[in-house]
């Protein structure tokens, strides 16, 4: 009698210990966790785009950009950009190395110049080829360069998201803050709120068409940035992706910027 009355008054002191909720941070950093490691290992990818700019008078310009991807598991992803069209910008190429708590270093060809120009890190809130998009967007998002607060659980066009808060943690950032909603069957974003260092909201993207490849891999047929300052947009148009096709190291050193054709 005497052992059952012990185990059942330490089964009563188990059942009234205080179970401790995660924190608003711990729940983000869960979030942005979980959905780093649901994209892992797709290896490299090949992906044709259309930009489209538009003007704050809806006056538009568009060019035609090939995109070379490569999964670095230690590290940030590395990626290729090289422009088709319009004649002015063909031959242009954009390489970079995103690294997750130390400045990414990226590069840009001129072919006007015939040269190879190293990007400042001091210069990454700075536009891309003139777009919405900053060179910082346009790096894979490791998880360790933000820090996480989860905001709550809501619906967005019909479907369930989180919405996370992230903060910056590298240097030179344009951003004080962006607000995420990440979609809770794709664990992908749906949106983007940017705010500027003053923490005023200075852009919105928008991502749609997501669909599933090598039934894993979900990726947006069309990406939206809206700049709520200057009135201005650009959109980017996503196809013909593939995956696992053999690039290396090889295609992504500076070498390759000057033989992109």
């Amino acid at each position: 009698m005497k052992k059952q009355y012990l185990f059942g008054l330490l089964l009563s002191l188990l059942s009234a210990a205080p179970v401790f909720a995660q924190t608003p941070e711990e729940r983000g950093l869960e979030i942005a966790q979980e959905a780093d490691k649901r994209d892992m290992g797709w290896q490299d990818m090949k992906s044709n785009m259309l930009m489209i700019l538009r003007n704050r008078h809806g006056q538009e310009s568009k060019r035609e950009i090939r995109l070379r991807s490569l999964e670095i598991l230690d590290d940030g992803d590395k990626s290729l950009s090289i422009f088709d069209h319009p004649r002015d910008v063909k031959g242009t190429a954009f390489l970079s190395f995103t690294h997750a708590t130390t400045p990414d270093d990226q590069w840009l060809y001129l072919p006007a110049l015939k040269r190879v120009k190293r990007i400042s890190s001091k210069n990454k809130s700075g536009p891309f080829m003139g777009s919405e998009f900053a060179f910082e967007d346009l790096t894979s998002q490791e998880v360790e360069r933000y820090t996480y607060k989860w905001l709550r659980d809501e619906d967005l066009d019909g479907r369930a998201m989180f919405v996370v808060e992230r903060y910056p943690e590298y240097a030179h950032s344009g951003y004080k803050r962006q607000i995420v909603w990440v979609d809770q069957e794709y664990w992908q974003p749906q949106k983007i709120e940017f705010y500027d260092r003053k923490n005023s909201l200075l852009k919105t993207l928008v991502y749609e068409g997501y669909q599933q490849y090598l039934d894993q891999y979900w990726r947006p047929a069309k990406m939206h940035m809206d700049n709520h300052q200057t009135g201005k947009s650009t959109t980017l148009e996503w196809n013909d992706y593939e995956f696992k096709t053999g690039l290396t190291d090889r295609d992504f050193d500076k070498n390759s910027l000057k033989r992109a054709r």
